[in-house]
């Protein structure tokens, strides 16, 4: 339903804090990658939930809210399966970037 809002929201605050960093850390040279994953994954559910119907293009846009009790439904999913696949990005993206190494600046 809206398991993506979670990782749809951190894309967007990784998109914000790439645009204001120096990439001079390792973390903040391999930014990039985790805003691509992000975004990435946020395209993949939204195109899974367009398919299965559980988003629309039409108000209230979640199938669910049209449901009684369907904000608390969607606010579950959010915290049962949207924060554990944007820690688990996030996890696979940490270990990205310490195998990648160190930014081109810091190795010079």
């Amino acid at each position: 339903m809206a398991c993506f809002v979670v990782p749809l929201v951190q894309a967007i605050a990784t998109s914000a804090l790439r645009a204001k960093s120096t990439g001079n850390s390792l973390l903040a040279h391999h930014l990039p990658a985790l805003e691509k994953m992000l975004w990435g994954g946020t395209i993949m559910l939204i195109v899974d939930h367009v398919i299965n119907g559980e988003l629309t293009w039409r108000f209230p846009f979640f199938t669910a809210l049209s449901a009684e009790g369907g904000a608390s439904m969607m606010l579950h999913e959010m915290l049962t399966v949207g924060v554990p696949i944007s820690l688990v990005i996030t996890a696979v993206w940490l270990v990205y970037a310490l195998v990648k190494g160190k930014p081109a600046s810091a190795a010079l």
